[in-house]
């Protein structure tokens, strides 16, 4: 099955091991992945002003080629994912913002929110299934104690992402249990890292970073895994821990038997 694949910008940069295990286990899986032409960024944090359409233009423009081409759209990025899906949503449940939109780039016919957005997990549950996936595996991760981190923008807000629930998410433990890990549960795996207040507010963003960090770690956890870059990148430079913090993709690729062949 072929999907649009949209990486983002900072799988381009610091985030490259997400993009490339992404790849590497979507292939191992018989899932092609093509990028929309000239892509841009999605903005990186979606716009709630309801007056304001031009930071939405971008993700716009990748919906509609999504839907000219008749795919499925697939991101991976948690803060991709948020934007493109909120986007969506909106063009959907706003007549004036979809009027917006259709006016500057003119859509022709005009975008309605037709396109079928995933995230790269909602690909693996919803389309290869976690069955499937399981048939796959050719390095079960047995033993393997890992604690999901969804994060903030993965879940929320709930009816525009509507991929799991948000207080009491499954979807990457079930992932987890389908390569052979052992999930851990633990209070702040859906909480916020402060990842977005890394700049501004040091101290509070290794408050909270720290608070997720030793929540996994009281619970067992041997490592975390994500889908987010920011939270990544704050889990590891801010909280103090030295708890390894991985993409769901890395793992996913040792998994599969494919992440051999990922070379820095």
């Amino acid at each position: 099955m072929t999907f649009m694949y949209y990486p983002g910008c900072t799988l381009r940069t610091k985030a490259k091991d997400l993009d490339r295990y992404a790849r590497l286990s979507a292939e191992a899986l018989g899932i092609t992945l093509e990028e929309p032409e000239n892509w841009q960024c999605c903005g990186g944090a979606y716009t709630t002003a309801k007056d304001e359409a031009a930071t939405k233009l971008s993700a716009a423009r990748v919906l509609n080629s999504a839907k000219e081409l008749d795919r499925p759209l697939i991101t991976v990025c948690s803060a991709c994912h948020n934007v493109i899906k909120q986007t969506n949503y909106d063009i959907q449940h706003d007549d004036n913002l979809a009027y917006k939109v259709n006016n500057y780039l003119n859509f022709d016919p005009p975008y309605s929110g037709e396109a079928k957005i995933y995230h790269y997990l909602e690909m693996l549950r919803d389309i290869v299934g976690f069955d499937k996936l399981k048939e796959k595996v050719i390095n079960p991760l047995k033993g393997k104690k890992i604690a999901a981190y969804y994060g903030c923008l993965l879940l929320r807000p709930s009816k525009a992402l509507a991929m799991d629930d948000p207080e009491n998410p499954t979807i990457i433990e079930d992932f987890i249990r389908a390569i052979g890990g052992e999930p851990v549960i633990y209070a702040q795996r859906n909480e916020c890292c402060g990842g977005y207040i890394t700049l501004e507010d040091k101290a509070q963003a290794a408050r909270r970073s720290g608070a997720v960090m030793s929540s996994a770690e009281e619970n067992g956890a041997e490592m975390i895994i994500t889908a987010c870059p920011l939270c990544l990148y704050n889990l590891r430079k801010n909280s103090g821990s030295q708890l390894p913090v991985v993409y769901f993709t890395e793992i996913l690729a040792e998994a599969l038997g494919v992440k051999e062949d990922c070379n820095e």
